[in-house]
């Protein structure tokens, strides 16, 4: 057990909470772990658990809260800036319909909302579920924290308990046991003092930012490394390989089928270590999926290992039981770790399962085996338990259905994730099984891909399901590798924004209903999403109209100034839009003072997404801003331990001069490259004549040009370790780049097959002073000059979009 207990042991002392915070008497229990957060426990006989949970890890909370207490023998009232807490002593946590008679019973400072025992909570805007296996629409989530009450209670009575040597045992207290966040308005606080109850979300590796790979093939080495090749020979990035269930063992020596899944196919993979090695020297990781639902088969290659240990002499399946600490400590030793060691990077546990408890459980020490066995990051991929599932990323939405449908769901379920804290989602790329393969379903998957939590390519097996983009005709395939390049442009980005999520508990995607509660129930906005602090996405999941041949696209932005991402347009904030998309554009925004920082791909490492040694920082005119760019090896530990380095990018901006400013301030040199090229890419900005760029104290040559609506300064062989200053001048630096809905409408009309001077008449109605009404009836007209009725309908129909306007 010593092995066992080495890898997945407890700290049991963090679960005892401060006693300062904690009110305690025969029956009850009560604790005060933060600002927003209460504990809540009543036993009958007076036991209480102070072993961590499933759930909650950790109940010393490094500050203690302020709070003023009042008592006497009867009753107890706690009080601070969010809540008062009143309790008739020694009573049950149980409430009548009348509120008077709660003997428990916490009001929200200021407002009121009062929450009691079996309160419905019915303001609760849900978080997540299971999974979205064979969905056709329906989404049917789990409660979160995130409520327009501003108060959601999470019940952990009963739940299994960690002893110290990471085992799980009957929880001591079969009472009532019930966690109270209680926050008014402060949501960013609740999840603060959720993650430090359950543990902050893991850093997942760099690598796992790029384009996974998973078809359910039954894949030879020589299949895996030639897809490798094929991508590599379109200029389109990839970062990871995940086999589906026929990379093991299925038939015996006589050609019987068995159900093996530890155990390589020798036909297919006959030297599996030695692939995983020329994967890696591509940069490529790789990953298998496992199965512990169907047991141990006698067939496992270390089967009769196992059997000897205990003590089995029967030839039959030993099944994997998570509260068995010889099987699980066996499981891992005998099974697990002869795949670590030949270099299997990622393990995609497939349990589809009711028990969530097992389901967690083998999670939990799966994630706990490999990191210490590996000494480096760990990416589990699993269906989602329920518990604390942030600590385990990456969740997998299971098998889903090839259709819009599917799509439409993706980016609502993200965002309410975040409402309980997850934000480490892999969906399916193009959809995973049935529906019809179609071009423009698939390339809106990938464009929403690019601006997800994770982006995985994957499919059941079927010549049919076209999942290399090579499959495509040459302008879907385009579309595809122009926004898997902006995927893997984009890691420093959103690396960094996945270390804030570790640090803070800042989630990667937020919906817009966190900062307009009152558009949550509106259908056309509610899947809008912030990406990270800079960027703004609302998705496309409907398909375009086939006569504009273009997608009628509703939008509402935030306050502020927003710039369409791609083209650069300017948008004023607080107002909805109707936009017209081609295929090949997607509604991505960057506020005013965005600074995003992107990396120059190199062909000759296309798949390597370490620290790149060429980066790009794109920099949006309006405002002042700073950017803390992270940056480490991107798979080991060691940042835990300070090797990492913190870029500052400080944008001081003024209508007619400013600078940007480059420069380290934490960390440890050597992590990144020594030398950099920078091209900063000034969106939406007039050429400037007086330029002056320092490294260090130094002026340094640079190249200054204009590339469209931007001006761009290169500066080449930067020491990363010193300063690089920017300081541009000039007079109205900015270019007013409006986005006009007469430059759409004009595009669309240009691209129709309509006979040019039929274009003339149209566009001479539909730019006119007429009122809307008199517009429909001159373009009704012109049919007499042959305007085809489905042109006539379009026209009309784009007339009412106008009038929205």
């Amino acid at each position: 057990m010593e092995e066992k207990n080495n890898q997945f042991k407890v700290d049991i002392s963090k679960c005892i909470a401060n006693p300062e915070c904690v009110f305690k008497g025969n029956k009850y229990r009560i604790t005060i772990l933060s600002d927003v957060l209460i504990r809540f426990e009543y036993n009958e006989e007076g036991k209480f658990n102070d072993y961590p949970t499933l759930l909650a890890i950790n109940r010393k909370f490094e500050k203690i809260p302020k709070f003023t207490v009042k008592q006497d023998e009867k009753f107890l009232n706690i009080s601070n800036n969010y809540f008062v807490l009143e309790y008739a002593k020694e009573k049950p946590f149980t409430s009548s319909k009348l509120m008077p008679d709660a003997n428990l019973r916490v009001s929200l400072i200021n407002t009121d909302k009062v929450w009691y025992v079996n309160h419905p909570e019915v303001r609760n805007f849900k978080g997540t579920s299971y999974s979205l296996d064979l969905n056709k629409g329906n989404l049917k989530l789990w409660k979160g924290l995130y409520s327009t009450d501003g108060f959601a209670s999470i019940d952990d009575s009963a739940r299994p308990v960690f002893v110290s040597d990471g085992s799980v045992k009957k929880n001591p207290s079969d009472g009532l046991d019930i966690y109270l966040f209680i926050y008014r308005k402060d949501f960013g606080l609740a999840l603060q003092s959720y993650f430090e109850l359950t543990g902050y979300p893991t850093l997942i590796p760099r690598y796992a930012l790029g384009v996974w790979w998973n078809k359910n093939e039954a894949y030879k080495s020589q299949d895996i490394l030639d897809l490798v090749q094929k991508f590599d020979k379109n200029n389109m990035p990839i970062s990871s390989v995940i086999l589906g269930p026929s990379w093991h063992k299925t038939k015996d020596e006589k050609g019987n089928k068995i159900n093996t899944a530890f155990t390589f196919d020798n036909e297919l993979i006959p030297n599996p270590k030695d692939l995983i090695e020329r994967l890696h020297r591509e940069n490529v990781f790789f990953g298998i999926n496992i199965n512990t639902k169907d047991g141990i088969n006698p067939r496992e290659n270390t089967y009769l290992e196992i059997a000897r240990e205990l003590n089995q002499t029967k030839n039959e399946i030993i099944p994997i039981n998570v509260y068995n600490d010889k099987i699980v400590k066996l499981y891992f030793e005998k099974l697990i770790k002869p795949l670590n060691d030949i270099g299997v990077d990622l393990l995609w546990l497939d349990e589809d399962t009711k028990d969530m408890t097992s389901l967690f459980m083998i999670n939990h020490y799966s994630f706990m085996h490999c990191k210490a066995v590996s000494g480096k990051r760990t990416v589990i991929l699993s269906r989602n338990p329920g518990i604390a599932a942030h600590r385990y990323p990456v969740l997998y939405s299971g098998d889903t259905l090839v259709s819009w449908k599917t799509l439409k769901l993706l980016p609502h379920y993200n965002s309410s994730s975040s409402n309980i804290g997850v934000s480490w989602w892999s969906h399916d790329i193009g959809g995973y099984k049935n529906g019809t393969e179609d071009e423009e379903l698939y390339a809106r998957y990938v464009q929403l891909g690019t601006y997800s939590p994770i982006f995985r390519f994957a499919a059941d097996n079927g010549r049919y399901y076209k999942r290399e983009p090579w499959k495509w005709d040459v302008k879907t395939q385009k579309i595809v590798k122009d926004y898997m390049n902006v995927r893997y442009r984009l890691i420093p980005y959103i690396y960094t924004e996945a270390y804030k999520y570790s640090k803070t508990g800042s989630p990667l995607i937020q919906p817009l209903y966190y900062k307009y509660p009152e558009l949550y129930d509106e259908p056309i906005y509610k899947n809008e999403y912030f990406f990270g602090s800079e960027l703004f996405v609302s998705p496309i999941t409907e398909p375009k109209d086939t006569v504009m041949k273009r997608v009628v696209h509703r939008i509402f932005l935030p306050n502020g100034m927003w710039y369409d991402f791609k083209t650069g347009k300017k948008f004023p904030g607080g107002k909805r839009y109707v936009t017209f998309f081609k295929d090949e554009d997607y509604p991505v925004f960057a506020k005013s003072g965005s600074i995003i920082p992107m990396a120059i791909l190199d062909s000759d490492r296309l798949n390597d997404s370490r620290p790149p040694r060429k980066l790009e920082i794109q920099v949006f005119p309006g405002r002042s801003n700073a950017y803390r760019l992270y940056e480490d090896d991107g798979v080991s530990n060691l940042y835990q331990e300070g090797y990492y380095i913190i870029t500052n990018i400080d944008y001081n901006y003024r209508e007619n001069n400013y600078t940007l400013i480059i420069r380290p301030i934490d960390g440890k040199s050597g992590l990144i490259p020594d030398k950099r090229d920078y091209k900063i890419r000034f969106r939406n900005t007039k050429y400037a004549e007086d330029v002056k760029v320092n490294v260090g104290r130094h002026e340094v040559e640079f190249e200054k040009y204009i590339d469209d609506s931007d001006f761009i300064i290169e500066v080449k062989d930067v020491p990363t370790i010193q300063q690089l200053t920017i300081n541009c001048a000039g007079k109205d630096i900015e270019i007013d780049a409006v986005r006009l809905i007469n430059e759409e409408i004009d595009s669309i009309i240009s691209d129709l097959k309509i006979e040019t001077k039929l274009k003339e008449k149209i566009a001479d109605i539909i730019f006119s002073d007429m009122s809307i009404r008199k517009k429909r009836i001159e373009i009704r007209k012109l049919r007499k000059d042959g305007l085809k009725s489905l042109f006539v309908r379009m026209f009309i129909k784009l007339l009412e979009y106008i009038a929205e306007i």
